[in-house]
């Protein structure tokens, strides 16, 4: 892992950016704390890049911060600034096509545009874990906050490090990672967007009830994909303390 810019932002989170291998992140530490914080991962929509959703992430980031976290986040596979996939880019046109026509998702569209995402992220997603854990200002318990719900799905069964997951549901799901799901066992707080004019509400739902973990709560409000009313991040921030400290 190699640094490659630090700022310190107005309430005393430093920010930095750093590369591991090829891929591009953010690490945010709180300066306050002495001790090393516990972290949270922070996923983020495919497709978008780290520079559309930066101020979303450093958001979140900041109020990690505030509660005693440091948070990382990662530039996702065929996004920004990395190389493209053509077999990504024609399964995403794929999906806007029907979309646009009001026909169905089909399984094939799905597993196209998922599938890859989630086997090639999830590793880098752990070899930066593995990155994070060898500096001296983080140690565990790790938390997982946001989506591509599937990669935190797929995190959440094969990587033992992670103690509690915040999910946000609002894309596809492949058939294949809801099975996944039925052996997911870590406590789980899930956000649903009722009206998420993109997301397949009776899939979220499924996939849902899936989880097998003991401990999981569905928080859904009415409203689109970026109606999220603060309320509902502050339950996050409530369910990660009594998993993280």
């Amino acid at each position: 892992m190699q640094f490659t810019s630090e700022k310190r932002l107005d309430d005393g989170v430093l920010e930095r950016e750093f590369t591991l291998g090829e891929i591009p992140g953010i690490l945010w530490t709180p300066e306050s704390v002495s001790a090393p914080t516990p972290l949270i991962l922070l996923g983020n929509p495919g497709g978008l890049g780290l520079k559309k959703m930066y101020p979303r992430l450093v958001a979140r980031a900041q109020h990690s911060a505030a509660q005693g976290y440091a948070a990382a986040t990662i530039e996702l596979p065929w996004t920004g600034d990395r190389p493209r996939s053509a077999a990504a880019d024609q399964a995403r046109a794929d999906l806007r096509q029907v979309l646009q026509a009001g026909e169905p998702v089909t399984d094939d569209i799905v597993d196209r545009l998922i599938l890859p995402l989630v086997d090639k992220s999830v590793p880098e997603w752990q070899a930066t874990l593995d990155a994070l854990l060898a500096l001296p200002e983080i140690d565990g318990p790790v938390g997982f906050s946001g989506g591509v719900i599937s990669i935190g799905v797929r995190l959440a069964l094969v990587e033992p490090r992670i103690s509690a997951a915040v999910l946000f549901a609002g894309s596809f799901v492949p058939r294949t990672i809801i099975e996944e799901a039925r052996q997911v066992t870590i406590p789980l707080h899930v956000l649903l967007q009722w009206d998420d004019e993109g997301n397949d509400r009776q899939m979220a739902l499924d996939l849902f009830d899936a989880f097998g973990s003991k401990e999981k709560t569905l928080h859904a409000n009415m409203g689109g994909h970026t109606g999220v009313p603060q309320f509902a991040g502050e339950e996050g921030n409530r369910f990660f303390a009594r998993h993280l400290k």
